[in-house]
């Protein structure tokens, strides 16, 4: 009805039936057909018809001063709405894992720093799962699938979790020639991942390993620095470790085998479309995952 409502503001404001069908294009039969409707409707006529002059009823003076005000305001935030959705230009908030983004994917914020230099862009780290809502927050990167169903969710690829060690550590501990062997080696643990299981990466065998934890942190980043300076074994994720792998400060004793993948997923809520700025966020994304993910796939 409201529709209707808006057409009759339109009518009386273009002071004719022709004039707003020209101002809305929309047919002129069309705009009869729906004002008679509105009239049927609320049981009165709104407009006295006359080819020679436009004039509203007493009722349809009422309703017109009731409901302009009220339409216009409506039409000028949809608008508003409708040129925001679709600017590259303006805030654009986010929230992202604070350790992969200060790390492996800082240089993928900086690109789109670079290519979309008209939006402002609220990076928010935080390795908490932060609420999206409560934030108030565009999108969100977030590593493993989301429970909420209230979420739209798109997959980006996953990273592998590799056993490292430092050349060092390794030169001076017993042998480490099977996944059996990690129990008489000193291991740093991260509280998310109590246990080890792990899968072959050719055979597809799976086992599953209570290591002995000599150190404990609740931080991958420490523990991948920790590994480098020949604490320890660690499992870590391979956007963690790759900088150390490629210098040498770490090596895989076991390539063969490697932990659970880490899924990364773009979410937004589900009933929020996606604006200009978010739509190009999302595409950037993928675009460097695509390249990005493949050097650490092959490591696995």
């Amino acid at each position: 009805m409201f529709d209707d409502i808006a057409l009759f503001i339109h009518i009386a404001q273009a002071r004719g039936l022709a004039g707003a069908a020209k101002q809305l294009h929309i047919p002129p039969a069309t705009v009869t057909r729906r004002l008679k409707k509105l009239e049927e409707k609320l049981g009165c006529q709104l407009i006295h018809r006359s080819a020679r002059q436009f004039k509203l009823t007493s009722e349809g003076k009422v309703y017109y001063e009731s409901f302009s005000r009220l339409v216009s305001d409506f039409e000028s935030i949809s608008e508003g709405l409708s040129s925001e959705a679709q600017s590259l230009q303006g805030s654009l908030t986010v929230l992202a894992p604070t350790n992969i983004s200060i790390g492996f994917l800082q240089p993928m914020w900086s690109e789109f720093i670079c290519n979309f230099p008209d939006i402002l862009l609220n990076l928010k780290l935080n390795n908490d799962n932060k609420d999206i809502i409560d934030e108030q927050a565009d999108i969100a990167l977030r590593i493993g699938p989301q429970r909420d169903s209230d979420l739209y969710q798109v997959g980006l690829g996953s990273i592998p979790t590799l056993l490292v060690a430092s050349p060092e550590y390794l030169q001076n501990s017993p042998v480490l020639e099977s996944l059996e062997d990690i129990h008489q080696h000193k291991c740093i643990t991260v509280s998310h991942l109590s246990s080890w299981p792990f899968k072959h990466t050719k055979f597809k065998t799976e086992l599953t390993i209570n290591q002995r934890s000599s150190l404990a942190v609740d931080d991958i980043n420490i523990a991948s620095q920790f590994a480098k300076d020949g604490h320890g074994l660690a499992l870590l994720p391979a956007t963690e470790v790759l900088d150390y792998i490629n210098r040498g400060d770490l090596v895989l004793p076991l390539p063969d085998w490697q932990g659970p993948k880490r899924e990364l997923y773009l979410i937004w809520p589900s009933g929020k479309l996606l604006g200009a700025k978010a739509r190009g966020l999302k595409g950037h994304i993928q675009s460097y995952l695509a390249e990005a993910l493949k050097e650490l796939q092959a490591m696995g």
